[in-house]
């Protein structure tokens, strides 16, 4: 594994977040549509940080879900719906790390569909 100590100050402390939705096994359109769901929900909970794992290329020519889905959180982070996003850092699982602007009065009770981790994955 290559050295990346210098690269450490790009990704901040992408390591800790508050949930974690793992997409690790599903194909595309399952994990746009997990994706999709939680930065729906989002708007309507407090903000929150979020590790987005998804799996690393097969290294036989299968595509990798980080171009398609890091240009989804991209636009979300554009549309202000993330206040930040990052990629985390290479000795970790492939992923992101996202913070929702959400609602910060929110009482995430309130909150339709329930928690990021267990609802926000596609049968």
């Amino acid at each position: 594994m290559a050295d990346h100590g210098d690269l450490k100050p790009l990704f901040g402390d992408s390591r800790d977040a508050e949930y974690e939705l793992d997409l690790r096994g599903l194909d595309l359109p399952h994990s746009a549509a997990s994706v999709e769901r939680m930065l729906e929900r989002s708007r309507f909970r407090t903000p929150r940080s979020v590790r987005v794992l998804i799996d690393a290329p097969d290294g036989e020519g299968g595509s990798s879900h980080f171009q398609p889905l890091g240009r989804m959180l991209l636009d979300a982070r554009k549309d202000g719906v993330l206040t930040a996003m990052t990629t985390l850092p290479p000795e970790d699982e492939l992923g992101f790390r996202v913070v929702t602007t959400g609602k910060p009065e929110s009482d995430d009770n309130d909150a339709p569909g329930g928690d990021v981790v267990e609802d926000d994955l596609v049968d």
